[in-house]
């Protein structure tokens, strides 16, 4: 259950200017914007996981600025929130020096440290080919941020290939709202999105999304490796990954209300002793999503309303223990925290309206509903924002648009559709045709193999729907920055950006939308 917390943000006006010397920018509490309510699962656990609340409030925008921060405390435990905005890469990252810190060139780097949040503001946080690194820390809130492509072998390399990694002796760790994601599996350099191992306990993964790996995560990089554990999933979207969602070896770990989409090879894998919980998921597109697999040295699972949508299950034998086709549990699990459960059914709209960055920090209601966890939540698009659909000098959204709809030919994608829709109906340049996400909520994106300049697109409804489509918003896929939002199809215009990959994702509506035509232009 998400309890509300005020974090009380307070920053000394004499330390402004100091701050600004260092690179970094003091920010007043009023505009700081931690983490919107309070931590949920494990990460409640052992003392709570609160962060940086209470401590000064930092704006970065380079990963040395972000360093700076940190070497800038007046101790390794002294709280603080830092607010991150643009882009951070190799290019911006450098090692700095302090008795209050211990960082590193390739990577953020959170060693032997305590009470800190990093979250992304604004425009969006994107950590591009750089990991964060958590090493004998405690006490760390990660919210609001993308991090991808971060490699092992190849070049640039970065965190051992983990795009959130933990190890030696963490405690209370809690990342929320993030989107971690790769771009192939272990061949292609890359490594796990969410790591941990040697003694690394109550961390809680929520509202996230992890995509386009090979492996997801693990507990433990060892059978011998059982000291980590009390980790929570839930509200997470895990898709196209081949294995590890997680793999947990020891230790406990419940999974709730999380949708699994395209596991290729294996989901949850239970083994070395290992207890799983595993509550109201939904399954979908899978083979194989729980049991012990790779290995003789079983774990178990306790297994309660879960939704299996077309999973498959291979045969049982030798190291390769799958718990279905009729999952069973195999042992039970005592909760020590309090939760409620979404519906089974509905975890696919409520993950796709609340998973990921620069979704507005959306969480569930326990009812299958979406909801902002603070009405002034900071993170919310500005009011005085130009592509504010109330901004009287926005261009009418009735004006017919003009010159190439680059839509036509372009491939598409989306987070999920409805039975007998088609992504590809929107881009095809046929109002008959449409696509319908499976719920009232979901998304549906438009890419090209290589960058195209967008600054106007038009979202055509089929007939017979016209006016169901309630709020929304228009993403720049590659970096997660909020394009446009607002209320209604129909033309919708911002400042021309590049990019490979545009997403409009509906928030609210009246029905089931049905979107016959995505068409995008230059300007």
């Amino acid at each position: 259950m998400r309890r509300p917390v005020a974090l009380r943000l307070q920053a000394a006006l004499g330390t402004l200017a100091l701050a600004a010397a260092a690179g970094v920018v003091l920010t007043m509490p009023e505009t700081a914007s931690a983490a919107a309510g309070g931590a949920t699962g494990y990460a409640t656990q052992n003392g709570g996981t609160t962060g940086g609340a209470g401590g000064e409030t930092v704006r970065a925008t380079t990963g040395t600025a972000i360093h700076e921060a940190l070497c800038g405390r007046a101790s390794s435990s002294t709280p603080i929130v830092i607010e991150v905005e643009g882009t951070i890469n190799h290019g911006n990252t450098s090692k700095v020096s302090g008795d209050s810190c211990s960082t590193a060139a390739d990577k953020i780097e959170l060693k032997q440290v305590s009470n800190i949040t990093i979250v992304g503001v604004g425009s969006g946080a994107v950590f591009d080919q750089l990991g964060i690194h958590i090493r004998e820390s405690s006490n760390i809130i990660i919210q609001n941020v993308t991090v991808r492509n971060v490699k092992k072998s190849g070049s640039p390399t970065s965190n051992g290939g983990d795009a959130i990694g933990m190890e030696s002796d963490v405690r209370n760790v809690w990342v929320d709202h993030s989107t971690l994601e790769a771009s192939g599996g272990e061949s292609e350099g890359y490594d796990g999105l969410f790591d941990m191992k040697d003694n690394t306990q109550y961390v809680t993964l929520s509202y996230s999304v992890l995509r386009n790996s090979g492996r997801g995560g693990l507990i433990g990089s060892s059978e011998s490796d059982r000291s980590n554990g009390y980790v929570t999933f839930h509200h997470n979207l895990y898709e196209n990954i081949d294995s590890r969602a997680p793999l947990l070896r020891g230790g406990i770990a419940h999974m709730y209300n999380n949708h699994y989409v395209s596991l290729n090879k294996s989901g949850i894998n239970s083994r070395a002793g290992a207890k799983a919980k595993v509550d109201n998921n939904y399954f979908e597109d899978s083979k194989d999503v729980l049991g012990t697999f790779y290995t003789d040295e079983a774990g178990t699972w306790q297994v309660s309303g879960n939704i299996y949508d077309n999973v498959t299950w291979s045969e049982r034998s030798g190291d390769n223990n799958p718990a279905g086709p009729n999952p069973q549990s195999t042992t039970t699990v005592s909760i020590p925290y309090s939760f409620t459960l979404d519906d089974a059914s509905c975890v696919p709209s409520v993950v796709s309206a609340t998973a990921g960055a620069n979704k507005g920090l959306k969480v569930s209601d326990g009812s299958c509903t979406p909801q902002n966890p603070d009405p002034t939540d900071p993170t919310d698009p500005d009011p005085t924002d130009p592509t504010d659909p109330t901004d009287p000098t926005d261009p009418d959204p009735t004006d017919p648009p003009s010159g190439t709809n680059l839509s036509i030919g372009a491939g598409a994608d989306g987070s999920s559709k409805a039975s007998g829709t088609s992504y590809g109906n929107v881009r095809d340049g046929d109002l008959g045709t449409y696509w319908s996400p499976a719920g009232t909520t979901g998304s549906v994106s438009v890419k090209w193999s290589s960058a195209q300049t967008v600054g106007k697109i038009n979202i055509r409804e089929a007939a017979g729907s016209e006016g169901t489509i309630g709020s929304y918003r228009v993403l720049n896929h590659d970096t997660g920055a909020v394009l446009a939002s607002g209320s209604g199809a129909g033309v919708i215009s911002f400042s021309p950006v590049s990019l490979e990959k545009i997403t409009f994702e509906i928030t609210g509506a009246s029905g089931t939308p049905r979107i016959a035509e995505f068409e995008t232009y230059g300007g």
